[in-house]
This record gives structure tokens, sequence and C-alpha cells, in this order.
């Protein structure tokens, strides 16, 4: 074909994904269901627009690599560390779990030994491109149940990458010599250690040079994902797994989110790409010969995974919200899985109608999960009292829960530390209460009361005493949770004094009506105050070169302080 039929074919493709990304807008849908859409709509099983599959599979293939290095630059190892214990016990167990069911199923459904184990891989494992994408438009990724859900996806996406390994060795057999493994594994771990050595000791070094300016930041992005990812794929890996391991080695880097800001609007185009790409693989003519394993795999990904992960951290004490919207979060099929799959269809391990199973199995489960997650507060809401016989009678915190403190801060890093000396000086008795384990780690040097827990959480909040408290400061800067405190205290403590944080004039007006004291509006305080020192002083240097050496002093001290804890 003609370069020229190829760009009609994509003008055609990325014109009609348009059309349906408004038509979920005025509907107000998730935009995913629109790619999904896109992706059935353009496909061989209705329009078939898509006459060079060979073209679409390229970009999908390109798309793949980037979302993966995109997901690597959010898998900071830190966050492996703050929730590492209850991920790696409800993520292993999951996964263990439902590969033993989906093979029960697969055995059922007539399928063999190797077609039964990928169908149960394939069924385990949960998107994290999905998830991170609809946590970061609700921005509840640094809720608790968020930290919590990303752990178990950072686990999960290690797990697979060990599937990946045994899928992509050379030789393209299904049995593996030992030898072949140890050598691929030496393989990747020499390169993976380069990658990482060069990134530690090198890129920070060039930091000024890389991040110059907008351009070189996004070039030196797009070459170091796509450079490392072919790298691996020259090792023998897939390049799935080397974009992934180029995103994680940057994860650290002060300028990774600028990274991820700059890549937004190619993923979003890639990521209809590769929507659209599983749609050419759809095949509805044999789909009805599968229907059984269909539904039966549906079910395991939307009902079993979330219900194990439910009774999980039910049973190690996490109350029954945080363990409900983490369980809802996990209910859908990985873009992992999708790889699997077609490696393994590659290779002759699955029959091409397993590979159209697992492809409508995750469009569906990708589908209803959104809704899901989007809706997932007034989900719980209708189902909170059948919950309960997941949730122990003692439920997990973090520390001690003291008996009766006049004053709550809610938030440490955004400002926290001055209200910490005010609360001191009036000698009352106070409590912080964060789910950031560094901010609680520098708390608990300071001496300061502090508690592990959200701010969302209904049932900590009684047993902290709400209901009692005479001063509720909030420095989070979530505008919804900030609602929940400020409407909360209305009902049960409408003498306490409310301090709450917000971003606009609108969120500031809505906090008031809810019946706060009073409402930070950061930039507004900050104008104000510089405001009146230019009235006081004009234009004279010596009174600006004071202040700021006053300031810096400030800053330098409570940096030290900060490094000290």
């Amino acid at each position: 074909m003609g370069t020229d039929t190829i760009f009609t074919q994509l003008s055609l493709v990325i014109a009609i994904a348009a059309g349906m990304a408004l038509i979920m807008r005025l509907i107000r849908q998730p935009l995913i269901i629109g790619y999904i859409l896109t992706g059935i709509l353009v496909g061989p099983s209705i329009l078939h627009l898509t006459k060079t599959p060979q073209t679409i599979t390229t970009f999908s293939d390109i798309g793949i690599a980037l979302l993966l290095f995109i997901i690597g630059l959010g898998l900071n190892p830190k966050v492996i560390k703050e929730v590492g214990r209850i991920a790696t016990v409800v993520g292993v167990i999951q996964v263990g779990l439902t590969v033993l069911l989906g093979w029960a199923g697969g055995r059922l459904f007539n399928l063999d030994q190797t077609e039964s184990l990928i169908l149960g891989a394939a069924l385990a494992f949960s998107s994290t491109i999905i998830i991170l994408k609809l946590l970061s438009d609700k921005k509840e990724q640094s809720r608790l149940y968020g930290k919590i859900s990303i752990g178990i996806l950072v686990l999960q996406d290690l797990l697979a990458m060990v599937v990946l390994l045994l899928l992509t060795a050379k030789h393209g057999s299904s049995q593996f010599s030992v030898h072949d493994i140890e050598q691929l594994a030496m393989k990747g771990i020499g390169i993976a250690l380069g990658v990482f050595i060069i990134s530690v000791f090198l890129l920070p070094r060039l930091q000024k040079i890389i991040a110059g300016s907008q351009e070189s930041l996004f070039l030196f992005a797009i070459g170091w994902g796509f450079g490392i990812a072919a790298l691996f794929q020259k090792a023998g890996f897939s390049i799935e797994v080397g974009a992934l391991i180029a995103g994680i080695s940057l994860a650290s880097l002060p300028y990774t989110q600028e990274m991820s800001a700059r890549l937004r609007s190619l993923r979003d185009f890639f990521l209809v790409v590769f929507f659209i790409s599983l749609g050419t693989r759809l095949n509805f003519a044999s789909l009805h010969h599968f229907m059984g394993l269909i539904i039966f795999s549906l079910a395991v990904v939307v009902i079993f995974k979330p219900l194990v992960v439910l009774t999980i951290m039910g049973l190690l004490g996490y109350t029954k919200h945080t363990s409900f919207k983490t369980a809802l979060a996990i209910g859908q099929v990985s873009e992992f899985s999708l790889v699997i799959i077609i490696l393994a269809d590659q290779q002759d391990l699955v029959t091409s109608g397993l590979v159209s199973t697992i492809t409508l199995v995750a469009l569906v489960s990708i589908a209803v999960s959104s809704y899901l997650i989007i809706y997932n507060d007034q989900i719980y809401k209708l189902l909170e009292k059948y919950l309960a016989v997941f949730e122990k009678h003692h439920k997990r915190f973090e520390r001690e829960i003291r008996r009766h403190y006049d004053i709550m801060l809610f938030g440490y890093s955004k400002g926290g530390h001055e209200f910490i000396k005010v609360f001191k000086n009036l000698k009352k008795p106070f409590v912080v209460i964060d789910y950031d384990p560094d901010a609680l780690e520098m708390l608990e040097h300071q001496k300061v009361h502090c508690i592990f827990g959200d701010a969302n959480d209904l049932e900590l909040l009684e047993e902290t005493g709400l209901n009692k408290i005479r001063m509720l400061v909030s420095t989070i800067s979530d505008h919804k949770t900030n609602v929940f405190l400020a409407s909360l205290l209305s009902k049960i403590n409408p003498k306490c004094v409310t301090i709450v944080h917000a971003d606009t004039v609108e969120q500031a007006e809505a906090l008031y009506e809810l019946g706060a004291s009073y409402v930070m509006l950061p930039h507004y305080i900050g104008s104000e105050k510089i405001g009146a020192f230019i009235r006081r002083n004009k234009f004279n240097q010596s009174e600006f070169r004071k202040y700021r050496e006053k300031h810096l002093s400030y800053l330098q001290h409570q940096y030290m302080l900060d490094n000290e804890s």
C-alpha cells in the first residue's frame, strides 16, 4: 500500500475516535469507553477500515512501549516501601489464587495444560495504565487505597515481567532449558544494572543539559525509553520489558513529572491506537464457540479478584472502605495480559480463539472497571451495610489512638510545620493525621503525636474523637476531602473551628457554605502578604534584601530540620 493509503486509513480512524470522544463527553461517559468502541467499530468485525493491519500493529507496538515507559516513570520504588507489606501479601495471594482458578477453568473448558496456565496468568494481572489514569483523573492516587492499589500493581507488573521473560526467550519454544533461562536472565540483569548505574550516577550530573529546555527533555525521554527498549529486544526480551525498566530507572529523578507531562499527548494518541489494534483482533464470528469461557473469565476478573482483595485486606485489619475501593480498582485485565496472550499466539502456544476471548474479556472488564472506579464512592454507600462481614471488629491503625485531643491537623508536608509551632505554643493536646510514612517518621523524630490514616476514613475519625475536638486544620489540597471534613463537622461538632485548604475561589465559597471557619487560599494569602510589604516599602531595594535574607534563612532552617528528621 502507498503511504497516502496508510495516511488515509489512520486519518479516518483518528477522526472516528475524535467523534466518539465528543459523544462520550456529551453523554458524560468515560473516554476509555469511547476508545474501546472506536477499536471495535473500525476493526474487521464492522467497518473494516484497518486494511493494513501490520501498520496499525506497528503503531500499537510503539504505543505499548510508550505506555509502559510512562508507567515505569510513575513506579518510584518509594511506593513499594510505603505499602510494601500489604501489597506483597495481597498481590501474591490474589495472583496465585487467580492463576489456579484460571487453570482449573481452562481445563474445564477443554484447554490443554499450557493454554490453561496462560489463561490463568492473563486473568491474574490488572491494568496499571487504566488504574493510574482513573486514579489520576479523580486525584486519588495519593489516598491510602490509591497507594495500596499502586503497590499491588507494581508487584503484579514484576510477576508479569517473569512471565514475559519466559515467553520472549530467543528460541521461541514452549520448552525452555535452564541454561537458556539463566543466560537470558544474566543478560537482563547486566543491561538493567548498567541502565540504573547510568541513571543514578551520570544523569543527575547532566540534569541542566537534559532539562535545559522542553524540547531537549522531550527528546531525551523518547530516546531513552525507546533506546533501552530496543536494547532489551536485541538481548532477547520484549520491547515492553525494556520500556518498563527504562521508565523505572528514571522514576527517582527530579524531572520525571515534567517528562510524563510532555509525553501525555503521545500517550493519549497511542492509547487510542492501542485499543484500535485490539479491535482488529476481535473475531465475533468465532466467539460464540467460547461464550462459556468468556463468561467464566469475566466472573473471575470482575468478581473473584476483587473478593480476594476485599477478604485479605479485611483479615489484615483494614477498614471496609479502604478494602472495598482497593478491591474495585483491580477488577480488570492488564495490558500485560494482552501482551502475554499475543506473544503466546506468535509462538503457537495458544489458539486464535483464546486470543479473541482474552481480548474481549479485557475490553469488557476495562469498561466495567472504569465505571466501578469512577463511581466507587456511590457504590460503597449502597453496599456499606453489607460489607461489615469483610471488616474485623478491631480495625488496624498504625499507632495507638490517644483518648482526647483539642486540635487535629490533617496533612503535614504542605505547611504543617507552621501549625505545629502554633499548637505547641498554645500548649493544647494535638495530633497529626497523615498517610505519608516519611512525614510520620519526621513527626515521630520530633516527638509529635501522629496517626497513620486517611482523612476520608469515617471509622478512624470516630476513633480519634472528631466530635470532641475544638479545632481542625486541613492542609490537604484534595477538595473532596475538605468538603467531607467540613460537612461532617457541621453535623457532629458545629462548635469546632474548621480551617481548610482550597485552590480556587469557587472551592472556597463552597467550603464557607458548608460552615468552614476559614479557608486558606495559598496564592491569595501569599499575594496579600507581599502586597502589604510593597505598600510599606515601595521600591526600597535594601528592605527587599533584608526580607529575602530572612525568608531564605527560614527556608534553610526548615530544610535542615526536615533532613535531620
